[in-house]
């Protein structure tokens, strides 16, 4: 008899530090359901599900027809899974990393490299970036998710050093001038150089310094709030529990200088090569290429590299509305809606189908996929027959395979497919 093309799997947590706890994790209600064995841990952080291939995450099959125990494995047996245009341009590797993240703690000012620049540091510090690969990465939002990405208007920047003093004094009286006498500028380069000595200047200052200007603010904010204060003009809310977080870290600094964007469910960022961003708290979706090359500069107790994410950045200064990424609708499917970004590694299509319709089939893609059950139930016909889905089910389609659902009548469902559709 073949072996089915169509399984499910068991992922694996991180319960990485920043994760959030217990029960209050969505990571955490999505592994614990349908397995009496898996209880939560209410002290413990559930911080990421990992399905995929990933070296320190590989998948578990579930189904005793399969000789293989991990994806990777079968994959290697079976190449052919992944669909022809994958397998010719990833090399028979399965060229994302789908995941499930939910954020208490923030999760550094961080940047990641493109090609170019993923070589050259693997070479020079592999310890520190231990591959040759990009990472561009993309989160929808399951609950309110609040992150930094890009960097704000000029407008905005600069109204931040004339409303907030210790800012100023961190980045410099020179620097700072500097980009308010180009801020009307139509010369683009020279605003991004600008912005570049800026941003350098706050990145590179004395810890001593950044310490005691932060301190400072810190207690002019916290006595205005006290007060009864208004304090949205220095983002006081954010910045108070940064540092809550982080004593003393250059990264609630940051603020002034990045957008903040909150994501409501369903909605999007696209976090391209050598893009400033940080994830602050909330729970989403998160497809990647296959890499663990991330610079990072604050808001972190792991390695930070200042020299090199200064010098990376893009400095393309633009609104946070331009930073939600819009999916668009799949003609064939009435459910269904693709966020397919700028890079070849990846696609996520969300479906949601309503409990009034009875079957949903999932079409056959080109490409291997896996799929995650987020909300309601179902049942498959077909080759795994009579198999039962819940919040939580992951389950591997093998290129070119469809599967028919049975869906249960209470609630709708509530999916996410990642595939590589070249």
């Amino acid at each position: 008899m073949a072996e089915p093309r169509v399984f499910p799997l068991s992922c694996v947590v991180q319960d990485y530090a920043w994760g959030k706890l217990g029960s209050d994790s969505v990571v955490a209600q999505l592994w614990s359901r349908g397995d009496p064995d898996r209880q939560i841990n209410s002290e413990k952080p559930y911080a990421e599900l990992w399905m995929g291939t990933h070296p320190k995450g590989d998948a578990l099959i579930i189904d005793n027809r399969i000789t293989e125990k991990t994806l990777s494995q079968w994959i290697s047996a079976h190449p052919e899974c992944l669909g022809s245009a994958v397998r010719e341009k990833f090399q028979d590797q399965l060229p994302f990393l789908f995941k499930v993240l939910s954020v208490r703690l923030a999760l550094s000012i961080q940047a990641h490299p493109d090609k170019t620049l993923a070589k050259k540091l693997h070479t020079q510090f592999p310890q520190h970036y231990p591959d040759d690969n990009h990472k561009p990465e993309m989160a929808i939002a399951l609950t309110p998710f609040r992150g930094l990405c890009g960097f704000r208007p000029i407008p905005e920047i600069v109204a931040f050093l004339r409303d907030v003093p210790e800012f100023r004094a961190l980045i410099g009286q020179e620097a700072a001038q500097n980009l308010e006498s180009v801020a009307a500028s139509s010369d683009e380069a020279q605003i991004r150089s600008a912005l570049q000595r800026c941003f350098t200047c706050m990145m590179q200052s004395g810890k001593k310094e950044c310490a005691e200007q932060l301190n400072l603010l810190v207690q002019r904010v916290s006595q205005q709030a006290q007060s009864g204060g208004d304090v949205s003009h220095c983002i006081g809310d954010l910045l108070l529990k940064l540092h809550l977080q982080f004593p003393g870290d250059i990264g609630c600094f940051a603020i002034y200088f990045l957008n903040v964007l909150t994501l409501h469910p369903g909605e999007a960022m696209f976090l391209g090569a050598n893009e400033p961003h940080a994830y602050l708290e909330g729970d989403c979706v998160e497809c990647m290429a296959c890499s663990d090359n991330t610079v990072r500069a604050g808001l972190t107790p792991k390695f930070i590299d200042v020299q090199t994410l200064c010098e990376m950045l893009t400095y393309t200064a633009a609104p946070a509305s331009s930073k939600l990424f819009q999916p668009t609708p799949i003609r064939e499917d009435p459910y269904a809606i693709v966020y397919n970004p700028p890079v070849p590694d990846f696609t996520v299509i969300k479906i949601e189908v309503p409990p009034s319709v009875s079957q949903y089939k999932v079409a056959g893609l080109e490409s291997a996929s896996i799929l995650l059950l987020v909300k309601g139930q179902a049942t498959i016909s077909g080759s795994q027959e009579g198999l039962s889905l819940h919040p939580g089910s992951v389950l591997f389609i093998s290129a070119n395979e469809c599967l028919v659902l049975n869906v249960g009548a209470t609630e709708p469902l509530l999916m996410f497919r990642a595939c590589c559709l070249l």
